[in-house]
């Protein structure tokens, strides 16, 4: 179990490890850098991914003098942080926000190293990291998403900080993007319901659009305690949803292409992939290129790692897709032509290839799909009317989806999907002929609750729970996270979930335990 005291930490540092600094940097450092936290990601047998960034003033763009600065890192064997197995001096670099995104090789398979950084007078909290192992019998995983900072407090993750998982999977809505709500309860009308919204504490500002904007958005959200304790414990591996940039975003096509031209799209999608890459354990930057007199932008997020009986494919399910289609009914929408058309892509072409041959190579007990949004078919109507579903999701994407499955039904080897998006969670099968229960089945879908976000359609979804019978679990009331316990024969899910999410202090417990063989 990781303990707390670690990531509080941070503060003056020891005698002895100071890193000299030009006297001028020293001096315009004059208060903690380390606000923002600290994070490790993107696990391998015998490297990892340590994250931090300076930020002395987060919310007014940091606070940073000019240039890149020197930093020091350190790294144990022990959570005592006596056995020193490398020390080594890093750089902030200015142009990336005074972020630091360094890959440290030459490590053991399977094991838990800890990290601290150090600049000036002044260090970070301790972080616990592990690397993964193919050989490994056992995982401890967990997923989350959705972490609305005005909808609730999150004590979904100082409950996983304790427990401390291999890794943490992250698949989407890290940040929302909308601007400030008033403080306190509202009530609004919303698919026939009276539905009572709670904005607990809010943002910094109006919708955000420019690099600036998005910097300060990320270091709001990243001042929160509980999950600056849930970086520190866990590595993470991380895919951005929707709410990083626009709402329902798809590809090159913002969800409102009348309220802003192509170019400043594209600017807006520069700026909010470059803030993403600077708050996050991931590798690489985004690639800027001019296509004829087009900007484009592409950030690396899908992804294969090997967390022992696990394989995940971590998906990328908003850069590729084609735009969504039949009109914005919600939360469920009938079908249109156009949605039936083969060419229509959720993941692109080069992904879906990629993970169709990952899938046939797989040796792994366990596969696991990690989307941002939906496998599972959810109807919001009643039989024989065709199906009104969430044409964002999967849904509105059903030739990809069911080439996916028709890939799953070959011989691989237990598919788990694990996912966000949708506010609520639930446990499903999932079928060849997605809507029919006699068909093959292909494979199980967790999907989490959300951290903080609210449900409003939990209702609506609730009354057509008859209408969905491949769903044997829904919660949309609680907010929470999944974990995982995996073996070389079981996995196991367990749904935590939070007992006030406005407070954050709140008890946070289990509302239920789902084996994959109990589906």
């Amino acid at each position: 179990m990781f303990n707390r005291r670690h990531f509080l930490g941070s503060g003056i540092v020891a005698a002895g490890s100071v890193l000299l600094l030009p006297a001028a940097v020293r001096a315009a450092i004059k208060s903690n850098p380390f606000t923002l936290g600290i994070a490790s990601g993107s696990p391998r047998d015998t490297s990892v991914m340590l994250w931090t960034r300076l930020a002395p003033d987060p919310l007014r763009g940091g606070g940073m003098p000019l240039g890149d600065v020197p930093v020091r890192l350190r790294i144990w064997a022990d959570d005592a942080a006596k056995r020193l197995v490398r020390e080594m001096d890093v750089v902030a670099v200015a142009e990336d926000a005074h972020s630091i995104h360094e890959r440290v090789e030459g490590l053991e398979p399977g094991r838990e190293y800890w990290y601290r950084f150090s600049v000036g007078d002044y260090e970070s909290a301790l972080g616990r990291t592990r690397t993964t192992s193919r050989a490994s019998s056992t995982a401890r995983l967990a997923v989350a998403s959705c972490q609305s900072w005005q909808s609730g407090h999150y004590a979904a993750y100082a409950d996983m900080a304790a427990w401390a998982p291999d890794c943490v999977v992250h698949v989407g809505d890290y940040i929302y993007e909308g601007g400030t709500s008033d403080l306190g309860k509202r009530t609004a009308k919303m698919f026939g319901e009276d539905l009572t919204f709670n904005t607990v504490r809010q943002h910094n500002g109006p919708e955000i659009v420019t690099l600036w904007d998005y910097r300060n958005r990320y270091a709001l959200y990243k001042t929160d305690p509980s999950l600056q304790a849930a970086h520190a414990a866990s590595p993470w591996i991380v895919a951005m949803d929707d709410h990083e940039i626009d709402n329902n975003w798809a590809s090159d096509t913002p969800q409102d292409p009348w309220a802003q031209t192509p170019l400043e799209w594209q600017v807006r999608r520069i700026a909010a992939f470059k803030a993403y890459y600077e708050h996050m354990p991931i590798d690489r930057p985004p690639v800027i290129d001019m296509l004829g007199t087009a900007l484009q932008a592409r950030l690396q997020m899908y992804g294969l790692y090997r967390f022992g009986p696990a394989q995940v494919h971590l998906l990328d399910t908003r850069q590729f897709r084609a735009d969504q289609v039949c009109g914005e009914g919600f939360p469920g929408q009938t079908p249109c032509p156009e949605a039936a058309r083969p060419d229509r892509t959720m993941l692109g072409a080069g992904q879906e290839k990629w993970l169709a041959d990952a899938l046939r190579r797989s040796d792994a007990k366990f596969n696991v799909l990690a989307s941002q949004v939906w496998l599972t078919p959810y109807r919001y109507n009643q039989a024989p009317e065709p199906a009104a579903v969430n044409f964002d999701a999967w849904d509105g994407y059903a030739p990809a989806r069911q080439r996916l499955f028709e890939t799953l039904a070959d011989g691989v080897s237990n598919p788990v999907s694990i996912t966000g998006d949708w506010h609520c969670a639930a446990a499903s099968r999932l079928h060849l002929d997605p809507f029919d229960v006699r068909s093959k089945r292909v494979g199980v879908e967790f999907s989490g609750t959300s951290i903080s976000s609210d449900c409003p359609w939990s209702p609506a979804m609730e009354r057509a729970r008859a209408d969905n019978p491949h769903v044997a679990h829904h919660n949309g009331r609680q907010r929470g996270y999944c974990r995982f316990d995996v073996d070389t024969r079981h996995w196991a899910t367990t749904y935590r979930v939070v007992a006030d999410p406005l407070n954050p202090n709140s008890a946070v417990g289990t509302d239920v335990e789902i084996r994959v063989a109990d589906l």
